[in-house]
């Protein structure tokens, strides 16, 4: 096996908690290297784009959050070997990714520029993306996205969800998933209550 160091913020959520996840349900060891926002701006001269996450494996430092995601899964049995089921996992991947990015500028804004900013995502292209979810989901049975099992995808779906529903997002109501998608709503509670799931939240807080 690797040896895998992952480098992200000190924080639950975010675009390392997938990976995170996958590596703790697979049982595959890694260094969860942590950092504090202070600490940012000399961890971001480091890495490639000025960005994280981050993963070296053996040495080597690899960039861009859904390819490190995919690599985890793998590693962790996480990830279809079929080939559509492979689509239909980086499909919901690339889709929550999409919307993180919309996000994404919204934190380095204030006061009313924020404000305004979120309130035309919620009443805008959140929706619309959650939306997409839910019917994708429902196509392929109700309980997970792709291969009849669980996948990374779900693990990108589980942590979106959670910081949406999380209220500390100013300006995203806590309610929004379960008013506009209330099956994914239940998919988080459902991933939540996984035992590894529940066990690396567990370890986390202790």
């Amino acid at each position: 096996m690797p040896k895998l160091k992952l480098t992200y913020f000190d924080f639950h959520g975010g675009r390392a908690e997938p990976v995170r996840l996958a590596l703790h349900i697979g049982g595959v060891a890694f260094e969860d290297h942590r950092f504090t926002f202070a600490e940012f701006a000399e961890v971001r001269m480091s890495t490639p784009f000025g960005q994280v996450p981050t993963l070296q494996v053996d040495g080597v430092q690899v960039t861009q959050c859904d390819s490190i995601l995919r690599y985890a899964g793998k590693l962790a049995g996480l990830y279809p070997f079929d080939a559509f089921q492979a689509l239909l996992c980086d499909e919901v991947m690339y889709v929550v990714e999409e919307a993180s990015v919309k996000m994404g500028p919204t934190f380095r804004m204030t006061g009313d520029a924020q404000r305004e900013a979120r309130v035309a995502l919620v009443n805008g292209s959140i929706p619309v993306y959650l939306g997409w979810l839910q019917s994708q989901l429902q196509a392929h049975g109700g309980e997970y996205f792709a291969d009849n099992r669980l996948t990374v995808a779900d693990l990108k779906v589980f942590s979106d969800v959670s910081a949406l529903k999380s209220g500390r997002l100013d300006h995203v109501p806590a309610d929004l998933v379960e008013k506009v998608a209330p099956a994914l709503n239940a998919h988080m509670q459902r991933i939540a209550q996984n035992p590894a799931v529940a066990q690396y939240y567990a370890e986390f807080s202790a």
